[in-house]
This record gives structure tokens, sequence and C-alpha cells, in this order.
């Protein structure tokens, strides 16, 4: 059976592990595609850069929406369950994506996947610690971060070949039968998990998407449009609704917002940090295909190639970081990943035309590396700071830092591609940066703590 039942690790738990690899791997690898020829999208489809963006605001959107709900859904309902219908739902909004005929409609198509999407993520690492005993954890985690990267190797140049040599609807298409093998392993081998006993507070789930939309409206609306009276009203809706919440869940023992989590120091950080990074991240891989297009006169097969180097080394990075056990801590080692990414961004901000396949190849090998460097010990940490007993709740609380962060740097490039359609490219990757950089001070705000830490029970 799995590994939280307390079995010998078998062939089924094997099964098990390769199959939450697979399900987060195609999530990661559809959304590094998408954002690789976003530039061909948005001329296939005759669309505004800025307006294109909206293919990847749509699906942060959704996934900030329903992240909380599922993953409370998740501990009440059975994890398997809502985790093999997210991968369903994935599949169904793929086959609509690519069927597509304007970007409205991708663009909706997009905000389905991201439900589907965010039930994946946010469920994935509750999954790992369920599929992997605790002396495996570690070694797991690694083993999703490397899996991970090389879904961001591929990614690029796979998409730019295909979208250059046959369509970018085809993109989509490579997702369902993955999908459905997906499907029909999962439901044989993934185990079920624990299951809450309290019943679903759906008001409480409502009232937590109103405040995640609306703010993310906000945001988005503000930075599309430069008006200021609908972003404000939208937003101070999103305050009145999070206030609201928060007040129901008040002494609530597993509240669906878990507010109460960021109390522990490491955890609170870890979330902090996370956000800043995945912000960082998002605007890079938004802005970079337009750079090398549209000011470097890269063609798109080009884009996709030099996209290469940043996750061959995140992948290596991931490795080296994923072993080292308790023998840095966390805090320096993180920063220290961050303030590698954040000089990498500066470097590929101040790029010239002109420059070589290596002066482009090695500054995006700097980025992967660093975030390599940061990205699973600080995975680990967030999970191992909670209780045992919340490990759902704060699964998807990470989770909702790191989709929030990318709708907030996907939200902060389209501003930047508005007020300055000349510079902002080089401006959105040097703001970046400085998030970056926000992201080095976070963590070492976390304190002292090894890499392995503390058991939780």
């Amino acid at each position: 059976m799995a590994a939280d039942a307390g079995a010998s690790w078998g062939r089924n738990d094997r099964l098990a592990a390769l199959t939450v690899a697979l399900a987060v791997t195609v999530s990661v690898f559809d959304g590094v595609m998408i954002n690789a020829t976003l530039p061909t999208i948005a001329a296939r489809l005759d669309a505004e850069p800025a307006e294109a963006i909206w293919v990847v605001n749509a699906y942060q959107l959704a996934a900030a929406l329903v992240l909380l709900p599922l993953g409370k859904a998740a501990d009440i309902y059975g994890h398997k369950r809502i985790y093999l219908g997210s991968i369903a739902l994935f599949g169904a909004a793929s086959l609509g994506s690519a069927l597509a005929p304007d970007l409205p409609t991708l663009a909706a198509c997009r905000f389905v996947q991201g439900c589907g999407g965010a039930g994946i993520m946010g469920i994935t690492n509750a999954m790992l610690r369920f599929v992997y005993p605790p002396e495996r954890f570690g070694r797991g985690v690694a083993l999703n971060s490397m899996l991970v990267a090389m879904a961001l190797a591929a990614g690029p140049p796979l998409a730019s070949l295909v979208a250059s040599l046959v369509s970018w609807r085809l993109l989509f298409v490579f997702n369902l039968p993955i999908v459905v093998l997906l499907l029909a392993i999962g439901y044989r081998v993934l185990p079920t998990g624990r299951r809450d006993a309290h019943r679903y507070d759906a008001v409480s789930a409502l009232l937590s998407m109103a405040t995640f939309g609306l703010i993310l409206l906000s945001v988005d609306t503000g930075s599309h449009t430069g008006d200021v009276i609908l972003p404000a009203a939208l937003a101070a809706g999103g305050l009145v609704t999070g206030a609201l919440l928060l007040r129901r869940q008040r002494g609530v023992a597993q509240p669906l917002l878990p507010v109460d989590l960021l109390r522990i120091r490491l955890f609170g950080m870890s979330v902090a940090t996370l956000f800043a990074a995945s912000a960082a991240q998002l605007i890079a891989y938004v802005v970079l295909p337009f750079l090398f297009q549209h000011d470097l006169g890269l063609t798109q097969v080009e884009t996709g190639l030099l996209f290469l180097p940043w996750p061959v080394a995140l992948a290596a990075a991931a490795g080296f970081s994923g072993r080292l056990g308790d023998r840095v801590e966390i805090g320096w080692f993180c920063a220290l990943g961050l303030a590698i990414f954040a000089a990498g961004l500066v470097l590929l901000a101040m790029l010239e035309p002109g420059a070589s396949f290596a002066d482009i190849g090695w500054r995006m090998a700097l980025c992967g590396l660093g975030y390599g460097l940061f990205q699973p010990p600080s995975s680990r940490t967030l999970l191992n700071a909670a209780p045992l007993a919340r490990l759902g709740s704060a699964s998807v609380m990470g989770a909702t830092a790191r989709v929030m962060g990318q709708a907030t740097g996907a939200a902060l490039a389209a501003l930047l591609f508005r007020l300055m359609p000349a510079d902002g490219r080089t401006a959105a990757l040097y703001a970046a940066a400085a998030l970056a950089a926000l992201g080095v001070l976070l963590s070492l705000s976390r304190g002292p703590q090894p890499l392995t830490a503390r058991s939780t029970g």
C-alpha cells in the first residue's frame, strides 16, 4: 500500500511517486511552453503584448482563487480524490485551449486550466509526504525539483520548434495522453492520505475566492488599463471580504486560510520569501521571450534554445542543494541562491543588441543556478516548519504564496509594458532583480535553521 500507511517502500509506492512527479511536471511544462511562445501566440491571435499576458494572468488568477478551497477540500474529502479531479480538469481545459479561436476564449480556457493546475500544484507537496516515508522525503522533494527542472529545460526549445514548424495549438494537445495515463495509474496506486473530520465551510471558501479574486483583479486591472477608481474599488472589496473571512474563522481549529501558521516564524518568513522569489521568476519568464525577439532580433527557435541553460543549471543546483542535509543553515543558503539569481537578472537586463549566444547563455545559467540553490531547501523548510496535522494547509499556503507571487509578477510586467513600450522589458527585469533581492533579506530573517528542519508530529 502507500507510505502513509506504514507499509514498506514497494512497487505501488514507486508508481505513486512517479505519478505525482509526472503530474507536477506536466503542469510546469505547460506553463513554461506558453510563456516561451507568448510572442508567437500574440502575433497569431493579433494581440498586443500587454493583452497577451492575460493568457498567463488568467491561469494565475484561477489558481489563486481555488488553491485554498481545494486544499481544504483535500483535507476533508481525501487528497487522492481532489488530486485526480484536478488532473482531469487540467486535461479538459487543455483541449479547450487547443481549439480556442481567439485570445478571450484562450484566456477563458486557461482560467479553467488554472483551476486544475492549482489542485495539482497545491496538493503535490502533501501527496509527497503521504507517498514517501520520512527517511525518503527529502530525496523525494529533490527528485521532484529535478524533474520539474527537466521540464523547464525541455519546454522552451520544444515549444519554440512546434510553434514555428506546426502550430502553438499542438502544445496543449501534448497534455492529453499524459493526463489519461495519470488518471489510469493514479486511481490504482495513489494513497488516499488523511481525512479531516470537520465539515467543509462553503461560506469561507466563497469569501476566500472573493478576497483573492478581487485583489488580483485590482492589480491586473490597474496594470492593463491605468484606471484608478475601478482597481481601488476592487481592492477595497477584497479587503472587506478578507476581513469577513478572518472574522468567520476566528477560533476555528483548522481554518481555511491558515494565518495562524504564519505565527511560526520559520514558516511565515518562508512563505514571504517564496512570494518574492516567485514574482521575480515569473517576470523573467514572461519578459525574456519578448526581450530576445523584439529587442535582440532573435527567432522563436533561437529564443527557445536560449532558455535551455536556465533549467539545466537549475536541475544541477537543485540536486546539489537537495543532498546537503543539515550541513548548511537554511537562511544563508537560500539567501545565497537568491542573490545569485538577482545578479543574473541584472546582467540580462544589461544585454546590448548584438549580444552573442554565449553572452546570453551564461547569464541564463546564472539565474538557473541561483534559483536551483534556493528552491528545494526552501520548500522542505516550509513544509517541515508546520505541524504534521496541518500538512494540507501548509502545502496549500506555500502554493498560494507562489501563485500570488507569480500573478503579481505578471501584472507588474504588464504594467511596465504599458507604461514603457520601448523600455518596459528591461525595466521589468530590474524589478525582478529587486524582488529577488527582497527575498534575500526575507530569507536571512528566517534565522539559523538547518536545511533538515525539525521533525513534526
